[in-house]
């Protein structure tokens, strides 16, 4: 959600929009082609399944991309370049800004469509109730890279429609200014450098967003793969750790994470009314060098360059933190394409995601890292790649695990890994009350955490 999360936040309404092609047929003759049905893996887009006809019924979180005016590429620019190869294959693309909640009510009925991005809410358990499968996930991992969430029993149902990193969004001509030379490493590093932008510029040195309570919940993404350097940390052997929430001692861990949050608010690095914060304002100023750093996945890197004049001044680094001499970046995947199991246009809508995954360049051109294993990341991920940053997804679930951390959280009542903004808010809020110290904070949270362990545990 990201945008994931922003897109929830920023788009309104739920529009449809229709593409026309020439000499479009009913929905049920798209699987009625006399080529031989080939495997997702086996699909190769512009020459197998030219002869199909029929309409595609395409659900999207994107609302933003109908509009005409969205500064970027549209859904009916997708769709006509899709229509180029395949002129037979009508796309129906239908936003829902609510995309959650609506998607999720339309699963219930087995004619919602041809493809929709995979609810958050549909478990593990039940995709292939609702879903078609691509394959088993060892032969999806051969033309996808990164990430597959969608998955159960060796079968992957979903596609990702993008993927992105874990770190900050940050100005590169605000850095400049301030006399900062390397990106920081470490979160000693990162608050002298935010020290150094409040005492040179006039910029905002870290902007919380506060008001916008998901990005609040942003700093919750550098748990796991980035706090650890190990991909099994977050969904493995976190479920079984107590304490989590202490500090390491080597500027490492969750605890650091959000220390670094308290400590800019405490030392005045942040907006002075964190309650007045707007997300959408927020793009412009950083845009116009008015903010330094900014907690976002990179998904936000292509909102904020579109959001002015100075696209170029945009840049994305690694959260501040180094696990023995390395940096580290999670790469998650934004929701994925589902194709509808009750499909009567099953090999177009095959067509259509294998399209999206392999020439739209959809990934690219919103900021993501590459899809494709032959795919290429926007130029801004130069940051990590060439500073030695390993960019890793974080592993799933042990088999038999898969509801363990939402137990654990659901008795905590700490949603780690998935926070919608609580915990942020109150290390914010604290900060600058001086209501609560860090330590008391984090010795509650390793209360809650550790009776949640020994619960579950029992």
């Amino acid at each position: 959600m990201k945008l994931r999360k922003a897109a929830v936040v920023m788009l309104v309404g739920a529009m449809t929009l229709s593409l026309a092609a020439c000499g479009s047929g009913s929905g049920s003759t798209a699987n009625k082609s006399s080529s031989k049905r080939e495997s997702f893996l086996d699909i190769r887009v512009g020459t197998s399944g030219k002869d199909l006809k029929g309409t595609v019924r395409f659900l999207t979180n994107r609302t933003d991309m109908m509009k005409k005016d969205f500064n970027g590429k549209t859904w009916d620019q997708y769709v006509a370049d899709f229509n180029k190869e395949y002129p037979d294959i009508r796309i129906e693309v239908k936003g829902l800004a609510n995309y959650d909640d609506d998607a999720a009510k339309r699963l219930q009925d087995s004619d919602w469509g041809d493809v929709m991005m995979i609810p958050s809410s549909v478990l593990s358990a039940d995709l292939s109730k609702y879903f078609a499968s691509y394959g088993s996930i060892d032969d999806i991992n051969k033309v996808c890279k990164y990430c597959l969430s969608e998955n159960a029993d060796g079968q992957a149902y979903g596609i990702p429609q993008t993927c992105y990193a874990s770190g900050m969004v940050y100005n590169k001509r605000v850095f400049k200014d301030a006399g900062i030379t390397e990106l920081p490493k470490t979160p000693d590093e990162f608050m002298e450098d935010l020290g150094k932008i409040k005492s040179n510029t006039k910029a905002i040195p870290l902007y919380t967003n506060y008001a916008s309570k998901w990005a609040a919940g942003e700093w919750d993404d550098s748990i796991g793969v980035t706090t650890s350097g190990s991909d099994k940390y977050l969904n493995q052997t976190m479920l079984h750790t107590k304490d989590i929430f202490s500090d390491p001692g080597d500027g490492t861990g969750i605890y650091n994470v959000f220390k670094i949050l308290y400590d800019a608010v405490r030392k005045g690095y942040t907006e002075e009314d964190f309650s007045a914060t707007d997300w959408e304002s927020s793009k412009t100023k950083m845009n116009k060098g008015e903010i330094g750093v900014m907690m976002l996945g990179s998904w936000a890197v292509s909102q904020i360059r579109r959001a002015g004049d100075n696209p170029d001044d945009i840049g994305y680094m690694a959260f501040p933190m180094t696990v023995e001499g390395r940096q580290y970046a999670a790469a998650s995947s934004d929701q994925s394409y589902g194709i509808n199991k009750n499909s009567e246009n099953l090999e177009a809508a095959r067509i259509w995601v294998k399209w999206l995954l392999e020439k739209s360049e959809y990934s690219y051109n919103e900021g993501g890292l590459a899809v494709a294993k032959d795919g290429k990341n926007a130029d801004f991920y130069s940051d990590l790649t060439d500073n030695g940053v390993l960019i890793i997804p974080n592993e799933p679930a042990k088999s038999g695990e898969e509801t363990r951390l939402n137990d654990l959280n659901q008795i905590s009542l700490l949603n780690v890994g998935a926070d919608d903004g609580t915990r942020g808010q109150q290390i914010i809020k604290s900060a600058s009350s001086g209501s609560e110290s860090f330590d008391d904070i984090m010795n509650d949270w390793n209360r809650k955490w550790d009776s949640a362990v020994s619960s579950v545990d029992e």
